[in-house]
């Protein structure tokens, strides 16, 4: 087969055809080498969805937080509350903890 035979192929002239190798260059630019690439929006694209899933995540923290100072705005709970986890105590009062030994016996 000689080069004449080879060049009058459909499929390379084809390939050949510079407006084929200009778009093929372009394809190749913009995902490659373009500061606005496909791989760059692949990974903006990623950190979009995980910064997604954190503002849901800190937004339920909010919700459950809300739920909690709306639950203790009551004196008695407030009273409870500081009673179980702080360790309070009225005057005149005393407070007894048992803490339990966690070793395991021999």
């Amino acid at each position: 087969m000689t080069f004449k035979q080879l060049k009058n192929k459909p499929t390379v002239k084809l390939i050949t055809n510079r407006y084929v190798i200009i778009l093929a260059a372009f394809i190749v630019w913009m995902v490659f080498f373009d500061e606005n690439s496909w791989i760059n929006h692949r990974e903006f694209d990623k950190e979009i969805m995980k910064l997604n899933s954190e503002k849901e995540y800190y937004q339920s923290e909010i919700d459950a937080d809300k739920d909690f100072i709306n639950k203790h705005n009551d004196r008695e709970e407030l009273e409870k509350f500081a009673r179980e986890e702080y360790k309070m105590k009225k005057e005149n009062e005393d407070i007894y903890l048992i803490e339990y030994d966690t070793l395991p016996e021999k």
